[in-house]
Formats: C-alpha cells, sequence, structure tokens
C-alpha cells in the first residue's frame, strides 16, 4: 500500500493568520506552526502505517515548499522539498494507492474558511474545470485522478473539509478547528488534532478500497476569473488561451496534465503584470 501525501499549512490547528505561515518573512510564530505542521504530517504517517500502508511519499506543498522540519519526520521518510515543481502540490504522485491532503484550506471565495485563497490569492479570483468551482483540493485531486490515484483524507477547518467531500464524497476527513472567518477559529489543541488525524489516516488507508479517483471528463475546460485586467492581458498570450472577458480567459485540451501545467504558466506569467 503506497501512500502519497500532499501537505499544506494553513490548515493546521490553530492557524488563523498569514503571519503564522509565512517563511519567507518569518514571524517568530512561523517557527512554532512549523513545528505543528510537521507533527500533523507525522500523525498521518504514524495512521497510514498501523493500517498497512509501507512506502509512503511527502510532497511538501505550502508557500516556498521547504517548511517541514525533516529531521522530526520518520527517517525512511522521502519528502519532495521545493517550489516550481511542474505539478506543484500533487508533483510526484503518479503510481500510488491513494493520497492524503494534510492542513488543507478552503478555495478563493469561500465563506468561513481560514485563510482562504487558491495557489495564489492575489492573481485567481474564481477558478472553474468543467464549470466545477474549484479550490486547490479540486484541482489537485482531478490531476491525481488522471493517473488513477484517489484521495483517501483531508484534514483542515470544517468549511474546507466539507467542501471536499460534497465534491468526493468517500473522502474522509478531520476537522481540526472550526472557522469563525477569515482570520479567527474555535480550533482543536496540537495534541489532540495530532491523535485525530493519526486516527484518521488509519481509517481512510483501511478503507481505501471505497475511494475512487476524481476525474474531469474530457475535452477539459479550464475558466479562470483573474483578480486584474493586466494580468489577463499577460495570460492570454500563453498559446491555448482565449480571453472571453476583460478578466477572465479559458483554456480547453483533452488532457488534465496539459491543464493542470497551463493554470501553472497562468500563475507564474500572470504574477509578471
Amino acid at each position: 500500500m503506497r501512500i502519497y501525501i500532499s501537505s499544506d499549512m494553513e490548515g493546521v490547528a490553530g492557524v488563523t493568520s498569514w503571519d503564522q505561515v509565512d517563511a519567507r518573512t518569518p514571524h517568530h510564530e512561523y517557527e512554532t506552526y512549523r513545528r505543528y505542521y510537521t507533527q500533523e504530517v507525522t500523525a498521518a504517517i504514524d495512521g497510514a502505517r498501523s493500517a498497512g500502508a509501507t512506502e509512503i511519499l511527502v510532497n511538501d506543498s505550502h508557500g516556498p515548499m521547504r517548511n517541514l522540519l525533516f529531521d522530526e519526520l520518520p527517517t525512511d521518510i522521502r519528502v519532495i522539498f521545493g517550489a516550481r515543481k511542474p505539478f506543484s502540490m500533487v508533483h510526484g504522485s503518479q503510481g500510488f494507492d491513494g493520497a492524503f491532503f494534510i492542513g488543507y484550506h478552503g478555495g478563493i471565495g469561500d465563506a468561513n474558511a481560514v485563510l482562504c485563497h487558491s495557489y495564489t490569492p492575489t492573481l485567481i479570483y474564481e477558478l472553474r474545470i468543467n464549470d466545477v468551482v474549484c479550490s486547490e483540493a479540486t484541482i489537485n485531486a482531478a490531476l491525481l485522478g488522471h493517473f488513477a490515484v484517489p484521495v483517501l483524507m483531508i484534514t483542515g477547518d470544517r468549511t474546507t473539509v466539507e467542501g471536499v467531500q460534497a465534491q468526493m464524497p468517500w473522502v474522509h476527513g478531520v476537522t481540526v478547528k472550526e472557522s469563525i472567518g477569515t482570520f479567527s477559529a474555535d480550533s482543536m489543541s496540537p495534541a489532540a488534532s495530532q491523535l485525530a488525524i493519526r486516527d484518521g489516516a488509519a481509517a481512510a488507508t483501511a478503507h481505501h478500497a471505497n475511494a475512487r479517483p476524481y476525474v474531469m471528463s474530457s475535452p477539459v475546460t479550464m475558466d479562470i476569473q483573474l483578480a486584474k485586467v493586466e494580468q489577463a492581458d499577460y495570460v492570454v498570450q500563453i498559446p491555448g488561451f482565449e480571453r472571453t472577458g476583460s478578466r477572465s480567459v479559458r483554456f480547453v485540451d483533452n488532457d488534465m496534465p496539459t491543464i493542470f501545467k497551463a493554470f501553472m504558466a497562468t500563475l507564474r506569467l500572470g504574477a509578471l503584470a
């Protein structure tokens, strides 16, 4: 049983502020929550192993993607570090039996989801694929689905967990905090959240046969509303994109990996505007 873990920080217990997760200009709280983040990932690893997982790969998927305290993880775990990976938060996921999304957050525009955004909040105003409004979890799950890898578990705030389960009812959810708003939450303690994640990972691994890949039908249509007109000016220069409005663009392809790479190109080029 091979398990792939994509891990983020905004959904970690107690997180309610960008300061707590900002690795580029670290606030003193970042080091504390970096440790909690590492401990939640470790809890997921322990739970999966207790239910029979034999190989686990972790993709550090938050911000610059080098946040996990490597020496505090199990000694035989491999981790993908660093940003600008072609498939970003789910790079290297091919061939696994199932995936965990640890510490995930809601999509841009979600009410009552702590620090909600979809990859880049200053650039993405809305993301739809085949007219399905997508959070990071949705588009990541769709790419995993192309590779026949089902999402088995997600952890984070209640809005995030229930949003994913509405799209993928088979996903085991662990709610570590109740969002009060974008910047506040009623949270479990770190120890309690880690225990819940360990138990959830064990249950999700044991019942992996009930899960199925999340697959977008072909052709795949991606519609993006950007935050600014000038971002659309740049993105529409990418071959295959068409402009559908002053701030909106569309990309259509038969292949989900191509759609995902087009989304990554949107983030990179749009950020230059």
